[in-house]
């Protein structure tokens, strides 16, 4: 039976309808902005030696899709990944190693590892799956004390650190490169006499000391054929700055790419401000709900 016309303009015009009502949770795009699918990007993260995943602390879809993005690269590299989280230190990786190797249960684990507050929503999952598949997840930050004493009297502070502790911090001394653009872009936020300031320089110090620990240790924790995912905060890895600075002077071989996450008010385009950010941009909905 042949549908008249104006019926079947009409059936279009309710098919633009139910689309145009499509509340998408994120979209994905390259870094000049155009339109990728999650398997594109899949494809090519595959390939990589490092995988960098920019994350808003707070934001529930990132946490989602790093959980996704974990299974699914496990599958597809057969087991031979590393999982890297700025969200424990080095000193408790004898936990996270007790943790996902069964050793110790949820509540032993979580009341010495330092879990951040929105452990239980956000990674315990992540944990959980390495538990189950049984594969590596390395804790690389550096313990938030040594940050803090760095951000308020300089790296001098470190010097007296025992071998022991300076076992959990990057090889020292740590020469910082204040002409990073992240580390300029940090001074500027201070403005005017207070961005050349020594106690700007410390806390840009810090920041140093946390990205180049992450560095070193990822790339301790990688072995030969293996594929790390790292996840951190987008501003250590956004812009191949930050963390990948202090990795490309350890292992500039490495293929490294980069995701960082973004909230914006529409989602059918990338921000002028947004691209370039990564190789793989997620953006949110700016009214997404948060998990803090």
């Amino acid at each position: 039976m042949r549908i008249p016309f104006l019926s079947l303009a009409l059936l279009l015009l309710i098919s633009l309808s139910v689309r145009a009502q499509d509340k998408p949770a994120y979209r994905l795009f390259t870094a000049a902005g155009k339109p990728a699918g999650y398997d594109k990007m899949l494809k090519e993260l595959t390939q990589a030696d490092v995988v960098f995943f920019g994350e808003q602390h707070n934001d529930p879809i990132a946490h989602w899709l790093e959980l996704q993005l974990t299974k699914d690269l496990l599958r597809l590299r057969q087991g031979q990944l590393v999982l890297g989280l700025e969200m424990f230190e080095r000193d408790v990786q004898p936990l996270v190693d007790q943790y996902t190797t069964g050793e110790l249960d949820d509540k032993a684990f979580e009341a010495d590892s330092r879990p951040w507050p929105n452990y239980a929503t956000d990674y315990r999952p992540l944990l959980q799956l390495a538990r189950q598949q049984k594969f590596r997840v390395v804790g690389t930050n550096v313990p938030r004390r040594y940050a803090s004493q760095v951000a308020k009297g300089g790296l001098e502070a470190l010097d007296a650190l025992p071998a022991a502790e300076k076992a959990w911090l990057t090889p020292l001394p740590l020469v910082v490169d204040f002409s990073l653009p992240g580390y300029q872009n940090m001074a500027k936020m201070f403005g005017g006499d207070a961005a050349h300031s020594v106690g700007t320089q410390n806390i840009i110090r810090a920041q140093a000391l946390k990205d180049a620990t992450m560095a070193y240790f990822l790339n301790q924790a990688r072995p030969e054929g293996h594929l790390l995912l790292h996840l951190n905060g987008a501003y250590h890895s956004d812009n191949h700055d930050g963390i990948l600075a202090y990795l490309r002077q350890q292992n500039p071989k490495l293929k490294v790419l980069t995701i960082s996450a973004v909230a914006q008010e529409q989602l059918d385009k990338l921000a002028q401000d947004n691209q370039q950010k990564a190789d793989f941009v997620v953006v949110v909905p700016q009214d997404m709900t948060k998990t803090y």
